[in-house]
């Protein structure tokens, strides 16, 4: 009992201080060089640079060098640091695989002491382990619909600036400058990359890969042809605007027509776990059998299954891609 109570405290400090040290936010000089440097590394990587620009230092996936050296073995870990950057978050790969694993095991180890059944503590431990990939999934979603609601008005403010007589870049900067987040970091990012000395069609490259929104990209392709072919700047600009005012508003009418199948798919979807909880609390005996008889784990596991396909089924129903 006190070997449990010991781990158990343990793994709960560690997971407290593992908490605080990945929301330490860096210092903000290092955080400006690091976005700078990580500008010239993705050209660098499509091939847009010259020899002496590869002499750029790797950006670090950990404080730690030999985890950092581990990490660079998985390709999977540059798409997680890709996703953080998207998300707006400044934590580094490392901290939230350390979070993961610290909040996993310490699920598995508090299930285990209190129901001291391996079938439902490693589900469990799982689950509470896959919390921080979801925070960071979520934080994402909602950053670049933020970003995508938000286009059009960096698009009319471009629009007005290049009719003005302002050059591209200087209507980048009052992009940066007048709009808000997260639409002015993002193109403060790619105004400062081409300040810095990178070529404006990598500064743009760059922003369509930081914000993976097919609007963006429908807005570097525009401008890169443009830059090639000529034509009025400002025309392309406010008819880009104009298509993506009148998506989002059929997306919303969708929205509406759409509400009533939303709730139905979420009752149905949640209903067999609410049942489910409800009856072990209410009658253990009865959901006991499911776990001990040795039909019971087949059972629950064709459920769960034939559960998910349904799920899947319901989301593209009511879910449309406009």
């Amino acid at each position: 009992m006190a070997i449990i109570v010991f781990l158990l405290t343990f793994f709960v400090v560690a997971g407290v201080v593992t908490v605080v040290w990945m929301f330490v936010g860096a210092d903000a000089g290092q955080e400006q060089i690091r976005k700078r440097m990580n500008a010239v590394h993705k050209a660098e990587r499509r091939g847009d640079v010259s020899q002496s620009l590869k002499l750029v230092r790797d950006e670090m996936l950990s404080d730690v060098p030999v985890l950092h050296r581990i990490l660079l073995r998985w390709s999977w870990s540059s798409k997680l640091q890709d996703f953080l950057a998207q998300a707006g978050m400044r934590t580094k790969p490392a901290k939230i695989l350390l979070l993961s694993a610290v909040l996993g095991l310490g699920g598995y180890l508090v299930a285990e002491f209190f129901f001291r059944k391996p079938h439902l503590s490693l589900p469990l431990g799982l689950a509470v382990s896959a919390i921080p990939f979801l925070v960071v999934v979520m934080k994402r979603r909602r950053r670049l619909h933020k970003f995508e609601e938000r286009f059009p008005e960096a698009l009319d403010l471009l629009g007005r600036a290049v009719r003005a007589g302002h050059a591209f870049t200087t209507g980048l900067e009052m992009i940066a400058k007048e709009c808000a987040e997260p639409l002015a970091g993002e193109f403060r990012t790619a105004f400062e990359e081409q300040n810095f000395g990178l070529p404006l069609r990598d500064a743009l490259l760059n922003l369509s890969e930081r914000v993976p929104v097919i609007d963006v990209r429908f807005f570097v392709t525009a401008l890169l042809i443009q830059k090639e072919t000529g034509g009025n700047l400002a025309e392309i600009l406010d008819g880009l605007s104009r298509v993506i005012r009148d998506r989002f508003r059929i997306y919303r009418e969708i929205q509406v027509r759409t509400a009533q199948g939303r709730l139905t798919a979420g009752i149905l979807i949640a209903l067999p776990i609410f049942m489910a909880i409800t009856i072990s609390i209410i009658n253990p005996n009865y959901m006991n059998v499911l776990f001990e008889d040795p039909k019971g784990p087949v059972t629950l596991a064709i459920a769960g299954g034939l559960q998910a396909i349904g799920s899947m089924i319901l989301w593209k129903i009511i879910h449309f891609e406009v």
